[in-house]
């Protein structure tokens, strides 16, 4: 699922066509895409220019990215490939539907992504903004492709869920978020869908999840709605497949679902956990120090909550951060460097300890 970004309207996944050229606004420099304090971040090179671009996320040999964009015709997120220098741009979803969470398998062979259009072709319909600012839980399914988008496939099929947010370990895990015991927990599966295995069991949203490098633990995002008032509005909206975002924290735990541990106490909306290669610090991204609540940056901590270090100072949106396999370079989404307000689009740098 997409975080909110800097606009009015709920932003969750998307892709499609080759990207537009360059606005005169988007060929800055790379010296003058870094911020003032952003000292872990050299040579900043902006991927997309123009539309929504999120969630890009590395190949296991480094070589391509997989990421969600709306672009060109596109009604919602689609998903697409490309180069880490952001050339050879393909389509690899059907174009139908809405998805989310672009992953590769540990050789390549197949992508994996979260889609609704087998629910209908067209994009989800929004929530009830009535009831204030909720996230939409759209029937998404995860489902496998080979690395060109064709030959779909369908993994521990779920139709009327929410089923979505899934990342892959080295080893052949899936880890993924599911309504379908009623919550919305972790769960894992190998590559074939076999071995489905439910990891969270307690009450609230656990999302957003990424394996360590060496995929022994897990680090995700979760809330958990305090008993009386806030139980009961999380579990009314989630009987309407909604959720409403608040506080979350970043969590971890082992693979098997043990030795849970709250990593942050924020008191924020914190997501988009990764681990350092070495897996003994997490960045993420998170509203944190600002009192309006729209201003994310990027932070790193170490796994046992100490040492939160603020690593990108842009007056915006700055998440879904990763680092490549090798830890040398950081891809990461922006609205830095727009062409118009609000414009999201995707960056890598070189890492500097």
């Amino acid at each position: 699922m997409r975080i909110p970004l800097l606009l009015p309207a709920l932003l969750l996944a998307a892709c499609a066509s080759a990207p537009p050229s360059p606005t005169p606004s988007a060929t800055k420099s790379p010296s003058s895409l870094a911020f003032p304090g952003e000292r872990h971040l050299a040579n900043i090179r902006q991927l997309s220019f123009g539309g929504e671009n999120a969630e890009a996320y590395w190949s296991f040999d480094g070589k391509l990215l997989i990421f969600q964009s709306t672009r060109g015709t596109d009604a919602c997120d689609q998903q697409y490939v490309m180069e880490p220098d952001g050339s050879h741009v393909k389509q690899v979803s059907n174009g139908t539907g809405r998805t989310t969470c672009g992953y590769f398998f540990p050789d390549g062979s197949r992508i994996l992504y979260s889609s609704t259009h087998e629910a209908s072709p067209a994009c989800p319909p929004q929530p009830d903004m009535s009831l204030g600012y909720v996230w939409p839980l759209s029937d998404y399914q995860i489902y496998t492709a080979r690395p060109d988008g064709s030959d779909i496939q369908v993994l521990a099929p779920s139709p009327g869920f929410y089923t979505a947010e899934a990342t892959v370990s080295r080893d052949g895990w899936i880890v993924f978020t599911s309504t379908r015991d009623g919550d919305l927990d972790l769960y894992k599966m190998r590559l074939d869908g076999s071995e489905l295995t439910r990891l969270t069991r307690e009450p609230g949203y656990d999302g957003g999840a990424f394996f360590s490098a060496d995929g022994k633990r897990i680090v995700y995002r979760a809330s958990r709605p305090a008993p009386g008032k806030e139980m009961d509005d999380y579990r009314s909206l989630l009987a309407r497949k909604m959720v409403r975002p608040g506080k979350l924290e970043i969590m971890t735990m082992d693979a098997d679902g043990t030795n849970v541990r709250q990593v942050t106490r924020l008191g924020a909306g914190s997501f988009a956990p990764f681990f350092f290669p070495d897996g003994k610090r997490i960045i993420f991204s998170t509203n944190h120090g600002d009192p309006k609540g729209r201003n994310f940056d990027l932070y790193l901590v170490n796994d046992d909550g100490t040492g939160l270090e603020r690593v990108t100072t842009y007056d915006g949106f700055d998440g879904f951060p990763m680092f490549s396999p090798d830890g040398k370079r950081l891809v990461f989404a922006s609205n830095r460097n727009g062409s118009k307000p609000g414009e999201t689009n995707l960056f890598i740098a070189d890492w500097v300890e």
